[in-house]
């Protein structure tokens, strides 16, 4: 149940802070969950990663959608080498996910030492 949870609440929380603040306030979401709901790091990795890589997948497609593509291809070709968009919005997807489940599992770590 913690694992859903951690998903559901760095989904939410990463949507909520990425409102005001920059990107990487992914990871002080991360730090968070890893530090205050106590799973193994692993786990605590899996789950924050998938929270916001989900979230950062469906608003990468969804604002690359609203302009039919465009400049995601753009930019893929500078990026990635090929003119393919998904690849594109994939590897969004990943950054967000590895940044906040490596915080996460600081986070965690964290809890830990402070709890011996």
């Amino acid at each position: 149940m913690k694992f859903f949870a951690s998903i559901i609440i760095s989904a939410l929380l990463s949507y909520a802070f990425g409102l005001f603040l920059p990107w990487w306030s992914v990871m002080v979401v991360g730090l968070s969950i890893g530090f205050f709901i106590p799973q193994k790091r692993f786990m605590s990795f899996l789950s924050v990663f998938l929270g916001v890589a989900l979230l950062w997948g469906l608003f990468a497609f969804f604002i690359s959608a609203a302009n039919d593509h465009i400049l995601a291809k753009r930019v893929a070709v500078l990026v990635i080498k090929k003119s393919d968009p998904m690849l594109l919005v994939l590897t969004t997807s990943v950054i967000g996910g590895i940044s906040a489940g490596a915080a996460a599992v600081t986070g965690r770590s964290l809890a830990i030492l402070f709890k011996k």
